[in-house]
């Protein structure tokens, strides 16, 4: 125990001073997550420019037009006397997307013809480009509907039946954990933990890669009597008091400052989020003692954090994924807690029920057990090489 504390005094005249370090530990997560929960405050884009060409200008069309117009998502800034003018506005970057109304819609729609209504969507902005599309599709579909309940009511049928010929099975839509379909609800929750786990891979490589590149390494393990776990837990033990508190406080403001949706308690997600915090601390370790340069391990670390993003299935369903990257999306932390995140928060089930996840947290964690004795050799054999 003495050694032990030695070794963690020893860090903390190490950490203290260096601003770099509490920044990237404390203050830069911190402000991650302050970043991105108001950045997408309202939930989703609302009022994103869109223009109109609409050649036919009847009453029918400025209906339809008006009412695109009061939809949430999208707001007509602009109107064109052609597509070669709405185009170049899209390509400047002025619109997202424009509606087109070709000559004659209304009257080929009074004499039961097929009018074509075109939308054009620039999909370089895929969350603008995919809102602004659903907009302008619901409201062709909508301009449709209309004309054909007209032609209806014209032959004599009634509303009722009118309706039932035009909507004869009625679709009701109920999304689960996420009912209000916020944009900062799907994103926050896995992009602010992702980010934090980035910090935490690099951290723990600077840490100990940085005693190779000062020399320093055979002080530091003699300081724990040459017993690399003793070692570890004391070089680590500040850092991961630091990041308990972060993630607590990101836990606190998810879900109790901001409301998310949490069908669980929130000492649930602290338990889930300090397993986490653990397992990337493990993982840093292993990915040290695998590269034991400094350049190397910090490369390592950044490379494997920022592939967590796309690999997890939170932008893209892992199951979709071909097989090995079904495989390998097990090797990275954030999916095993993005699992319990969905299994806990969002459907409310207890977390034994994916009790897998929760090993395999406890695994990452463990990792430093298996690979300790090749770090101590590193530590006391390799060179730094700049």
């Amino acid at each position: 125990m003495k050694s032990l504390f030695q070794v963690i005094i020893r860090e903390l005249r190490r950490l203290a001073p260096d601003p770099l370090v509490w920044f990237c530990i404390v203050v830069a997560p911190l402000l991650t997550a302050l970043f991105f929960t108001t950045f997408m405050w309202q939930g989703l884009p609302t009022n994103m420019p869109i223009g109109l060409v609409d050649e036919d200008n009847t009453p029918t069309t400025r209906q339809i037009a008006r009412n695109l117009d009061a939809m949430q998502q999208t707001r007509i800034t602009a109107n064109f006397a052609d597509i070669t003018e709405a185009r170049r506005a899209m390509q400047r970057g002025e619109i997202y997307a424009f509606f087109y109304i070709p000559r004659g819609t209304t009257s080929l729609a009074n004499q039961q013809k097929r009018p074509t209504i075109s939308f054009y969507t620039n999909y370089s902005y895929l969350v603008a480009g995919s809102l602004s599309m659903r907009d302008m599709r619901m409201m062709s579909e909508l301009a449709s509907g209309a004309a054909a309940r007209k032609v209806l009511y014209a032959r004599g049928l009634t509303e009722q039946q009118a309706m039932a010929f035009l909507q004869p099975i009625v679709i009701e839509t109920h999304p689960i954990g996420n009912p209000t379909l916020n944009y900062n609800v799907y994103l926050s929750n896995m992009l602010i933990p992702g980010i934090l786990g980035i910090f935490i891979f690099m951290m723990t490589v600077y840490s100990i890669g940085s005693e190779t590149k000062r020399g320093t390494a055979s002080e530091w393990l003699g300081q724990a009597h040459g017993n690399i776990h003793r070692a570890l837990v004391g070089k680590l033990l500040p850092q991961t008091v630091l990041f308990l508190l972060v993630g607590a406080l990101i836990v606190i403001w998810l879900y109790g400052y901001m409301h998310f949706p949490c069908q669980c308690s929130p000492w649930t997600m602290m338990g889930v989020m300090s397993l986490y915090v653990l397992a990337c601390q493990g993982m840093g370790v292993f990915m040290i003692s695998m590269l034991p340069t400094l350049r190397l391990g910090l490369s390592f670390a950044s490379l494997w954090g920022v592939v967590s993003f796309s690999i997890c299935g939170m932008s893209y369903p892992t199951m979709a994924m071909d097989a090995p990257l079904q495989g390998a999306a097990m090797l990275f932390p954030l999916r095993h807690y993005f699992l319990l995140y969905v299994n806990c928060a969002l459907d409310g089930y207890p977390l034994m029920n994916a009790g897998l996840h929760v090993l395999a947290l406890l695994g990452f964690m463990l990792l430093p057990l298996l690979c300790g004795w090749w770090l101590k050799r590193q530590l006391l054999t390799v060179r730094y090489v700049p």
